[in-house]
């Protein structure tokens, strides 16, 4: 896996063909699919993925680059509505910060949907944007008559450059919406290397892959403060030592993550390992303990220090 930076001298596309390159943020309310969404764009697994809201609490940059661009996406964490503390602040500062700084966005929703939380997002997005909406899930909309209808009232709401329905988990119509995106972005040189697929470091995807598998396997148990902390992370030839730290709000939430034996973070911890060995294609040696740091989502040092903007 290349987490390559941005290189001139790399001979690649100038702008005197015509290539184009640029900075898309996807936004959208917490559960519409936006990590699917990168994922499937790029090609392979970056961005997190659960049915639970906040999966996403950082920017994850993906990249992708084309015959006539390369497009850097940025997904964003959902946009919190109803938490106030110092997490939500900093997850929505992100979204805030990245909408500020794009070329292009596409803003997320769910076929056949629209609520407030979507009104709110959308009502984030600067007037000056350029924005293709994304119709995600349309494999699950029962009714396809009522797609056209939906389109023609979403149409109201703003003038969006393009609208593009689509399912990022099924991968249809991936192709149109970067059919569209493309002659939207400046033209110019690639930022990064053909077949970079992300920026972040190989220690932030570690946190996110673990705690990925603690959304997963906690499932109703999972404890709202919880996060991960990579102590130390060392690289041998082709195997990696990691060793990390889940922390967690409350003393009673410690036995939650640990489960009876200590065979539920066994199994978080083995099955963390399997995915980060597919994807940095090595052996990776995982250890994986439990620390109680109470109030830690409230704690602007606390969240700092956990990497959080």
């Amino acid at each position: 896996m290349n987490e390559q930076h941005p290189d001139d001298s790399t001979g690649m596309h100038g702008d005197a063909d015509g290539f184009r390159a640029g900075f898309v943020a996807i936004v959208g309310r917490p559960n519409v699919g936006k990590s699917t969404l990168l994922n499937r764009l790029i090609g392979q697994k970056i961005s997190i993925v659960s049915s639970k809201a906040q999966t996403t609490r950082h920017r994850v940059t993906g990249i992708l680059t084309e015959a006539e661009a390369q497009f850097v996406f940025v997904d964003t964490p959902g946009f919190q509505t109803h938490h106030r503390n110092a997490l939500n602040r900093s997850m929505n500062r992100t979204v805030s910060q990245v909408l500020a700084d794009v070329d292009l966005v596409f803003f997320v929703i769910e076929a056949g949907r629209f609520s407030d939380d979507d009104r709110k997002v959308l009502g984030v997005i600067p007037e000056s944007s350029k924005v293709i909406l994304v119709i995600n899930k349309i494999d699950q909309l029962k009714d396809k008559a009522r797609l056209l209808p939906y389109i023609d009232e979403l149409r109201q709401l703003r003038d969006f450059t393009e609208i593009v329905p689509l399912s990022a988990e099924k991968g249809r119509n991936i192709d149109s919406l970067i059919k569209a995106a493309t002659p939207l972005l400046p033209v110019g040189r690639p930022m990064f290397e053909e077949d970079a697929v992300t920026d972040r470091s190989e220690r932030f995807l570690a946190s996110e892959f673990l705690r990925e598998k603690l959304f997963r396997l906690l499932g109703d148990e999972l404890p709202y403060g919880i996060a991960v902390e990579i102590e130390k992370f060392e690289v041998e030839g082709n195997l990696r030592r990691i060793f990390a730290a889940v922390i967690v709000d409350k003393p009673g939430h410690k036995s939650m993550v640990i489960g009876h034996g200590g065979e539920k973070l066994k199994r978080i911890s083995s099955e963390a390992r399997v995915e980060l060995e597919k994807l940095f294609d090595g052996k990776v040696y995982l250890e994986v303990w439990v620390k109680v740091k109470s109030g830690w989502a409230d704690d602007e040092r606390a969240l700092k220090s956990l990497g959080y903007e």
